[in-house]
């Protein structure tokens, strides 16, 4: 029987997980679990790079995705969902890597480059911020995992960590570190509620998976949609129409979303009949998870144990990798 793929995944815990995390990774996660060996990090030690001056934010929020993971379906005797810094391993390994990239090619790494503008940095860019690419390489290879579910955004971060699997390799004369494979998600990204492309935290545009019926509601019937649609009667662009995005994703039934796009463009239908019909497709997908979520938030220890036994089996295998790399290092006194 060939071995199984191993996949490393995960998210910072800054905050419950939303409906762009369910389409672009969460439901891949529960499909994976039954044919990958899968890792599911909570990259709370990555979440401290821009929250180091908030670490209660990042400590309260591990609670809260891990919620969210037993909420979808992820399956803790499937999956191994692990938290960041108690895995001491991780930190040793990035330590180890920062020996074998410049600054200059953190610097040059688009995707660190669009956070650091996103964030306002200036010269004030802390240094774990600028390296948080070689943790994130320690991440991944620590499992030795060869699948990564991410985004295009990301790719720039699997490509520096091949880089580095290929310099550890090389200049060690082993083979211990394996280079890793991005997985596209199946939904690139999902705008957020005000039409901007993406739904984040931060930018305050997202539906959460906790959302209560009456936020959702509330959320959608604020969605942005064609703003030179005034009256019923006008015509509608659905170009670029949130509402119109949502409903081409989550409405099953297409032929109706496609009737409802030409009677959109014609003239003669309101906003608010199509913002009711997406939030009564929506809270048939949210109503199950929110249920499940509340059934498990009932009794946060035995979440936390979860989490506990999840991450002494990875500080396991995290162990085993690092005695792998010592010995290769010729640090194995």
């Amino acid at each position: 029987m060939a071995e199984k793929k191993i996949i490393l995944t995960g998210d910072r815990p800054t905050g419950p997980l939303h409906l762009g995390h369910y389409v672009g990774s969460l439901q891949q996660r529960v499909a994976l679990q039954d044919s990958c060996t899968q890792y599911i990090l909570i990259a709370d030690v990555q979440a401290l790079t821009d929250n180091f001056d908030n670490p209660q934010k990042v400590h309260e929020n591990v609670l809260q995705v891990a919620l969210d993971y037993l909420a979808v379906g992820i399956d803790p005797h499937k999956s191994t969902i692990c938290i960041q810094s108690a895995i001491p391993q991780i930190a040793e390994l990035a330590v180890f890597y920062l020996n074998l990239v410049t600054v200059n090619r953190l610097r040059r790494n688009p995707t660190v480059k669009a956070e650091i503008q996103l964030r306002g940095f200036g010269e004030s860019l802390p240094a774990g911020f600028l390296v948080y690419p070689v943790h994130q390489a320690a991440d991944i290879t620590i499992f030795k995992a060869s699948l990564v579910p991410v985004g295009e955004d990301q790719y720039p971060m699997i490509e520096q960590t091949n880089e580095i699997v290929r310099s550890f390799n090389r200049i060690y004369k082993t083979d211990v570190l394996v280079e890793a494979e991005p997985v596209k998600a199946a939904i690139p990204r999902l705008p957020g509620i005000d039409g901007k492309a993406k739904m984040s935290k931060s930018l305050g545009n997202a539906i959460f998976l906790s959302d209560s019926t009456d936020e959702l509601a509330r959320k959608v019937m604020a969605m942005y949609t064609d703003p030179d649609h005034i009256h019923v009667h006008d015509p509608g662009k659905v170009e670029g129409n949130v509402v119109f995005s949502y409903l081409d994703l989550f409405d099953s039934n297409k032929d109706e979303v496609t009737a409802l796009k030409e009677h959109y463009q014609r003239g003669g239908l309101g906003d608010v009949a199509l913002k009711k019909r997406l939030i009564e497709i929506l809270e048939a997908l949210i109503n199950p998870i929110r249920a499940r979520r509340a059934e498990f938030a009932q009794d946060p220890s035995i979440v936390m144990q979860i989490l506990h036994q999840g991450t002494d089996r990875a500080r396991e295998v995290a162990e085993r990798t690092m005695a792998q790399v010592r010995t290769a290092m010729h640090l194995d006194y």
